[in-house]
């Protein structure tokens, strides 16, 4: 008996009687996870990261370092002569 007079009513024994229960457990099969989808999650984030560190980096320092220009000039087209 608890504390307070009452009795268990988890106990079949001792309160009213109830239907025996049966608990099943079934697994679930689930897939092996993408791991070249996951992969290139995780270098996107990787690489947004880095970009925003950059960013931050360039705005206290008060440099600005232009990407939007390409390395390699595009392809150079003959002079008319």
């Amino acid at each position: 008996m608890s504390k307070t007079g009452r009795t268990n009513y988890r106990r079949g024994s001792r309160g009213v009687a109830k239907a025996e229960r049966q608990i099943v457990v079934r697994g679930v099969r689930r897939d092996q996870p993408d791991l070249r989808k996951l992969s290139r999650a995780v270098i996107a984030m990787a690489l947004r990261d880095a970009e925003m560190k950059a960013d931050i980096d360039q705005a206290l320092t008060g440099t600005h370092i232009d990407q939007s220009t390409p390395s390699k000039p595009d392809a150079v087209e003959p002079a008319d002569e």
